[in-house]
């Protein structure tokens, strides 16, 4: 009976060693689910080509602000893409405001492979755009979208804006990753760290936080203690919503009435 004892938790031990290391080189695969269909723009938008540093050219999409407007620099969720980030950003849109929709390396198909450090040559890319049209930081506003607040906090930092959104963010990517599966070592396993917790706190800029209580992909307990660190940080919690509350029109409205009492 203890010989067949130990050779079941033998046996159940390489099944969550075999399960842990499928996890690990699949992540990618999870993190970056990158859907490959090729959109138009939406109405009032232009197709536009951003080159990374690293010689990517990325389809992105463009609407310029009217007179007077800032222009928000839209960075979507890990499933999503620039048609979805069109609706997620509609509100400012119709205000005048200048829209940039940044679509990802490997996404949308786009040249390249997603990463972390890719993430953030895309976004310098973005940025680089709106130079060109002679759209200094001051009159950008940062939004970013679950996994997308890893690279509009990694902007934040690098050329502080005139404000940040962050939409259903995490801590970091591990932090999340935990949450999600606490039955595995996922802090141990991620590559990817996307660590707002460690930029956040030194952010001088306004930072609006919105996030559901019910978000099941992202836990509020997150947004909420990324809310904490932040000097200049205002946190909305939204009783009852879910994950993908930058779809809902009441959070686009409050975005814009937030950026209106910040002057923007």
């Amino acid at each position: 009976m203890r010989r067949c004892a130990s050779r079941i938790l033998g046996a159940l031990a390489l099944a969550y060693a075999a399960g842990v290391g499928g996890l690990y080189l699949a992540q990618d695969r999870f993190i970056y689910p990158a859907p490959q269909t090729r959109h138009a723009p939406a109405q009032g938008f232009t197709a536009e080509t951003l080159t990374t540093e690293d010689g990517l050219a990325l389809q992105a999409h463009w609407r310029a602000p009217t007179v007077g407007r800032p222009s928000i620099v839209f960075f979507h969720g890990n499933g999503g893409s620039l048609a979805l980030a069109a609706q997620e950003t509609q509100g400012f849109a119709a205000q005048g405001y200048g829209v940039l929709l940044v679509e990802y390396r490997g996404y949308g198909g786009n040249p390249g492979s997603p990463s972390e450090d890719g993430f953030y040559r895309d976004g310098r890319a973005a940025l680089a755009f709106l130079a060109k049209q002679d759209i200094a930081p001051e009159r950008t506003v940062i939004i970013g979208h679950s996994l997308g607040t890893g690279t509009a906090s990694q902007m934040a930092k690098e050329v502080t804006p005139a404000a940040l959104i962050l939409l259903a963010p995490f801590t970091s990517l591990p932090d999340a990753a935990a949450e999600a599966m606490p039955f595995v070592p996922a802090r141990l396993l991620v590559n990817a760290r996307f660590d707002n917790l460690a930029k956040v706190p030194a952010l001088k800029l306004p930072v609006l936080i919105m996030h559901g209580t019910a978000d099941r992909v992202v836990p509020f307990a997150l947004g909420e203690r990324l809310a904490k660190v932040a000097p200049r940080g205002t946190f909305r919690p939204l009783p009852g919503a879910g994950h993908n509350i930058s779809l809902e029109p009441e959070v686009q409205t409050a975005q814009l009435e937030w950026l209106a009492a910040q002057g923007l």
